[in-house]
């Protein structure tokens, strides 16, 4: 009986049809990275907003106060106490009831004067010009509340972490693409509701369960496209992040032309409805059903396949075999129980942590430092479409662990510079943060082709499962260090992420090369790597 990679080079490694399935599911690539990046836009600062004093929406109904007269009367008499009270979160410690005068609202607080200052945090609620335009907004995360921005986030994340998980076992035992389409209509549905969300309560669990569904779609589709070309086509594996990086591009234009955030979360969330005509378009994965003992139903689309490419498989394959050498309940101690395993390991865990900090963390930066949020979100997208390129032309030339190590230096050096760079030479602080931002991809598109390349057949699954499972923990931590370090100074978090880029590349160089070097079969050929 042949093998599945045999028929395979018969039918097509990677032919049109391949060419086709793979093109169709690249597009989820785009509203993946819609989602992974849509808290820069659905959690935008509101422009202007203060504090309404309690009992001030009675009064100024009765009252007919424009809302510009009603902000006079708030924030004149407290910017008079406090010269530098900006009236977002404090109020003056008073309440204006039915006896309050219209013309003079003050009249019965004497004490509201210069030399009796009486403030207090807010207690009544918050008024924004543009009700609707964020989250933040919508929800009043401003303030004492401005940490549940962090967590929407941070959720998000979470959701990706269980999505991995369920999901990446849900597709092992139930079929591909299967599981895609399934997690194509509960990330359409999720999202809808999270649009529609009555509290934040209702928006940070649909949120979480959107995270699940998505990470679903990008994983499943991932699978799906490398199981159907030959094992030559690794290359296949960063030529789908450039898609990624095209859903980037798209954002802020979705953004620019929708002015609410319920408007950007829809048009972020429907597009996952389109893929389920994927059911009449793309098969199931035939070396999934090879390993779930249904041989005739793989050797169909098998001739489906060499019939698109324009092949002819011979009629003398009636079965198909595939090696099937997977532990079979692997744990932790299987990846850590030899010397190099175990180096790979840790490396490895710590290189996916550090790069989806770095790089969600970047991403959310530009919410926070001014400028054109749109503008600069477009160019800091469009500078991660040489990533892929440079990637192709380099790892064949000089190897995966040069140009790895000199991505996260690359990146944590233009940190280091980008947060000691003055304010008042813009385009010079954006060039070499959009440096950084093009070092930080190179290695985040680096790893996902390390990490498979170094664990044995075995073990390969599992090993990259668990080891991407630390980007889900860097994408959950990313939110909380960004907000609460610039807080404190706004270009703090640039040292932090220098710093984990720099180790990062010190690290990276301990691994073994790959380059022209088949993929091992066994933990001893894992060792024997120099």
């Amino acid at each position: 009986m042949p093998s599945f990679d045999e028929v395979l080079k018969e039918a097509g490694e990677f032919g049109r049809f391949q060419k086709r399935v793979f093109f169709l599911l690249c597009q989820t690539g785009i509203t993946f990275s819609f989602l992974f990046a849509s808290v820069v836009f659905l959690g935008k600062a509101p422009g202007s907003y203060w504090c309404r004093i309690p009992g001030a929406d009675e009064l100024s109904e009765r009252c007919n106060w424009s809302l510009q007269e009603e902000q006079n009367f708030t924030l004149l008499p407290l910017r008079l106490v406090n010269g530098s009270a900006s009236g977002h979160c404090e109020q003056l410690d008073i309440s204006w009831d039915a006896s309050t005068s219209c013309a003079s609202p003050l009249a019965h607080h004497p004490n509201v004067s210069v030399g009796s200052p009486r403030l207090t945090a807010c207690q009544g609620s918050w008024v924004y010009h543009q009700p609707h335009s964020s989250i933040v907004s919508e929800y009043n995360l401003v303030c004492g509340h401005s940490w549940m921005l962090d967590l929407s986030q941070a959720i998000l994340n979470l959701g990706f972490l269980a999505g991995a998980f369920t999901l990446g076992y849900a597709a092992d035992r139930y079929g591909r693409i299967l599981i895609y389409l399934l997690s194509c209509l509960g990330d359409g549905i999720c999202g809808i509701i999270v649009a529609f969300s009555p509290n934040f309560t209702v928006f940070l669990i649909f949120r979480f369960l959107q995270g699940v569904f998505a990470k679903g779609t990008w994983m499943t589709c991932y699978v799906i496209v490398t199981e159907i070309v030959g094992s030559s086509q690794r290359i296949i594996g960063i030529v789908i992040q450039i898609f990624f990086t095209l859903g980037i591009m798209i954002l802020p234009g979705i953004a620019y032309l929708l002015p609410t955030w319920q408007g950007i979360q829809l048009a972020i969330s429907l597009p996952n409805f389109l893929f389920l005509v994927y059911y009449w378009f793309v098969p199931e994965s035939p070396r999934w059903l090879l390993t779930r003992k249904k041989g005739e139903k793989a050797l169909k689309i098998m001739h489906d396949i060499a019939k698109h490419n324009g092949k002819y498989l011979s009629p003398h394959y009636s079965e198909i075999t595939v090696s099937n050498a997977e532990v079979s309940n692997p744990s932790f101690l299987d990846l850590v129980r030899t010397p190099q395993m175990r180096r790979n390991t840790l490396i490895l865990m710590y290189a996916w942590f550090t790069s989806a900090l770095i790089y969600q963390g970047l991403v959310m930066r530009l919410g926070i430092v001014g400028g054109n949020l749109y503008l600069d979100f477009f160019i800091s997208g469009a500078v991660e479409l040489p990533a892929a390129l440079l990637i192709l032309v380099t790892i064949d030339r000089f190897g995966r662990r040069l140009p790895f190590a000199i991505s996260n230096f690359v990146a944590g050096i233009a940190c280091l510079i980008t947060a000691f760079l003055p304010e008042d030479i813009p385009w010079l602080k954006t060039t070499v943060a959009t440096l950084g931002r093009l070092g930080i991809t190179i290695a985040f598109e680096i790893v996902y082709l390390v990490n498979s390349e170094l664990y044995p057949t075995i073990l390969r699954n599992f090993g990259v499962s668990l080891c991407s499972s630390l980007c889900d923990l860097g994408g959950i931590i990313a939110p909380f260090l960004l907000f609460r370090l610039a807080a404190v100074w706004l270009e703090l978090p640039l040292i932090i992420f220098s710093i984990l880029a720099v180790v990062c590349g010190i690290l990276v160089m301990l691994l073994p090369e790959t380059k022209g070097i088949s993929l091992p079969e066994t933990v001893e050929d894992v060792e024997q790597l120099s």
